[in-house]
C-alpha cells in the first residue's frame, strides 16, 4: 500500500492496523518513496520475571508507615531527629 504523507497524518491508526495485519505501508512525499512501515519480528519488550528481588529488598523499620508519636514530632520539628 501507498500513501501521501498527507494521508498518512491523517489515517495513521488505519495504517498501524494494516501493517499489525501482515500489510507493508510505504509512505511517499510527491510520489516518491520516502518510508516504509513494517511489523517488527519480535516485540521489543522483555516478559517480566515476577519475584525478581525476592529475598534482595531488606526492610530496615517494619513499623515505618505508622504514625510519629508526638515525641517524634517534636524532635524533628526542633531538628533534633
Amino acid at each position: 500500500m501507498q500513501v501521501s504523507v498527507a494521508d498518512a497524518k491523517n489515517k495513521l491508526p488505519e495504517l498501524i492496523k494494516a501493517v499489525e495485519n501482515g500489510e507493508p505501508v510505504t509512505i511517499c512525499r510527491r510520489g516518491v518513496p520516502v518510508v516504509e512501515i513494517v511489523r517488527t519480528k519480535k516485540p521489543t519488550r522483555k516478559k517480566r520475571i515476577l519475584g525478581a528481588l525476592r529475598g534482595q529488598i531488606k526492610i530496615i523499620d517494619p513499623d515505618w508507615w505508622k504514625p510519629m508519636t508526638d515525641e517524634e514530632v517534636e524532635d524533628f520539628l526542633s531538628g533534633r531527629y
